[in-house]
């Protein structure tokens, strides 16, 4: 069994490689607020108190353009309904836990973390101290994401366009996604998913997004349903793996038309 320490550093480690495309969005974030007019102190609290890159991005847009709140405050819970699907997969796990940790854990939740930390939680063995891995997990994303904020603020228009650091978001969950294609009901499900992303990119309020998500964890099932025979009782009992893997590589799929 895997010590509390082991199980939080394994999490950092797992988060590092993502980090390469974190740190240059955190970047352009700081740097995005700034030239939109939203104030260094109101461009950092959005990082620490909301922490969810594209509802940042499109509410630090809407506040330049002016939009009245209660619109901003809308397109932003839209963009973020993906973290209820994440939040239902994940709930099984830490449904034992203390009321501190089912508090923590889901505001450290970002397509990120969640990439690694839902493949950690449906690998076999003893899962009492696999809640530190997400901890740990979520703790490096946080701090890497203030400091790029932070960084953004101070460079501000000095980051030249020609860096294109913009690019190394879609790169990061290409990275995410494609190691988590295993089967054919889970390339059928991102393609379809990509699919109706695209065309329905131009929808408001990032709707689009929400409609192909949808469409793939509904292909998802359908295709698992019917790709073979279902396990036996005994092989699921103390398992809560098979109420996730229907819809795992759909919640890890780009979202990001806007950011993230």
């Amino acid at each position: 069994m895997t010590t509390p320490r082991a199980e939080f550093f394994m999490g950092i480690r797992d988060e590092l490689p993502i980090l390469l495309g974190t740190i240059p969005f955190g970047l352009i974030y700081g740097v995005s607020a700034r030239s939109f007019g939203t104030s260094p102190v109101l461009t950092q609290a959005m990082s620490l108190l909301v922490f969810a890159g594209s509802a940042q991005f499109v509410t630090v847009q809407l506040l330049g353009a002016g939009v009245p709140l209660a619109v901003i405050l809308l397109t932003a819970i839209i963009i973020n309904l993906r973290h209820a699907l994440y939040s239902a997969s994940l709930a099984p796990y830490l449904k034992p836990l203390g009321f501190g940790w089912r508090i923590l854990l889901p505001y450290l939740l970002t397509d990120e973390v969640y990439a690694v930390t839902i493949t950690h939680y449906q690998q076999p063995g003893p899962g009492a101290s696999r809640h530190w891995y997400f901890l740990g997990a979520g703790l490096v994303l946080w701090s890497t994401w203030q400091t790029g904020t932070a960084v953004g603020l101070v460079l501000g228009a000095h980051i030249p366009a020609s860096w294109s650091l913009d690019f190394a978001l879609p790169l990061t969950f290409i990275a995410l996604v494609v190691p988590a294609l295993k089967r054919g009901a889970d390339g059928i499900a991102a393609g379809l998913a990509g699919i109706v992303a695209v065309l329905a990119a131009g929808l408001p309020f990032n709707s689009g997004l929400l409609i192909a998500t949808f469409v793939g964890i509904t292909a998802g099932m359908f295709f698992e349903s019917r790709g073979g025979k279902q396990p036996a009782n005994h092989e699921r009992e103390g398992s809560v793996s098979s109420q996730t893997e229907p819809v795992q590589t759909l919640l890890l799929y780009p979202e990001e038309e806007c950011e993230q």
